[in-house]
């Protein structure tokens, strides 16, 4: 069981927020409650992402209400460009063992789906024959967002270990389970590469 939390908007001084973000790791995340991990990011355009892991929903509302959580987040949020998005994902699916830290590269992508099950399944089955012929691919999160949007999060062990293995032709069976995939989405879904991505986990696992 997990729940998904992700903020998104537009900032300038992308070192100063990964500044904050490690004070709040070093500081403040014991206070957390069920709190699995982090994985946050700034796009080449200024895009960021924060993709926060919790054991249920209940416990990300809890650490929301948190004071010290919101006196921290009512300063960091002046680092930002106008209003962030919040965006709560009850429905989450792991992948390739779901999030890993030890990726050098990540990409989250958006967009809505027509059946969100068929997608689930897909994954599921052709998740084995995917690890074998992408072993630069090594975990991802799947999340549907309340509103309808899906955001998933793979996590590769570098960016041009990445883009190699999107230029590899796939075997067909894998081949037509990714071609059905990408016909899932309700128009061109939207990609966001973090190509320096800041990972945070609980302290001492």
């Amino acid at each position: 069981m997990m729940f998904i939390e992700i903020i998104q908007g537009q900032v300038t001084a992308s070192g100063e927020l990964r500044e904050a973000h490690d004070w709040w790791h070093r500081e403040m995340s014991h206070e957390a409650h069920g709190w699995l991990g982090s994985t946050i990011g700034v796009t080449d355009s200024g895009a960021y992402i924060a993709v926060a892991r919790y054991d249920t929903q209940e416990s990300a509302w809890r650490t929301a209400d948190l004071a010290v959580q919101g006196k921290w987040w009512f300063a960091t949020a002046k680092l930002f460009e106008g209003q962030m998005i919040l965006h709560d994902c009850p429905r989450v699916r792991q992948y390739l063992g779901g999030g890993s830290d030890s990726a050098g590269f990540v990409q989250v992508i958006q967009g809505h789906l027509k059946d969100p099950d068929r997608m689930d399944e897909i994954i599921r089955l052709c998740e084995p024959e995917l690890a074998a012929f992408r072993p630069d691919l090594i975990g991802g999160t799947t999340a549907l967002h309340e509103s309808g949007l899906y955001t998933e999060t793979a996590y590769f062990t570098s960016e041009e270990e990445a883009r190699a293995g999107e230029r590899r032709e796939p075997p067909p069976r894998l081949r037509d389970a990714l071609a059905e995939l990408t016909s899932l989405f309700e128009g061109p879904p939207t990609y966001h590469d973090l190509r320096d991505p800041w990972m945070y986990s609980p302290i001492g696992t």
